[in-house]
């Protein structure tokens, strides 16, 4: 039995890739893509009877253990990044950097759980009017390519800063 030609040479370029997409990418400018929408209709929308009820609920940053220490996650489990070239609430990811270490963002006012601290948590304005978290006056970013739990990224050099992981105190681990 013979082997298709093409099957390692795909393999291959698969691998490259592969390994363009973790933690990895260059600093050329491209279009942010757009964070999936989460479809509701009439009949799933909640209804809204008070002022408060209108608002959107915001984000949970809370904190899971981690082979750092404790660390902030989101409600839903994926680890929150800083950027250390950013000194200043002002976010600076933007384009390609966007793509690969996403904004996290939210709609409501965000809200602490676990060990993080309900005083470090506020918002800043990006150029497109979303409201990204911030933590301790610092801009909050995911990695695309971390799962639910996962920290493949923690002390990567790229885009002109290092991504760290925040501990609860505000600090990079």
């Amino acid at each position: 039995m013979s082997r298709p030609r093409f099957a390692l040479p795909t393999l291959v370029a698969s691998a490259a890739a592969l390994t363009l997409v973790a933690c990895g990418g260059d600093d050329e400018p491209a279009a942010a893509a757009p964070m999936p929408a989460t479809a509701t209709t009439a009949a799933t929308a909640p209804v809204a009877t008070t002022a408060a009820a209108a608002r959107p609920r915001g984000i949970t940053v809370t904190t899971r253990r981690s082979r750092f220490g404790r660390v902030l996650f989101s409600g839903s489990g994926r680890v929150f990044y800083l950027f250390t070239k950013e000194q200043s609430s002002r976010a600076q990811c933007y384009g390609a950097c966007a793509k690969a270490w996403p904004p996290v963002l939210t709609k409501g006012e965000p809200r602490a759980g676990g060990a993080a601290r309900q005083s470090l948590i506020g918002t800043t304005k990006r150029r497109d009017g979303s409201r990204q978290v911030t933590y301790a006056g610092k801009p909050m970013y995911y990695y695309v390519g971390d799962g639910t739990g996962q920290i493949l990224c923690h002390n990567v050099i790229e885009f002109g800063g290092t991504w760290l992981v925040v501990k609860p105190n505000g600090q990079a681990a």
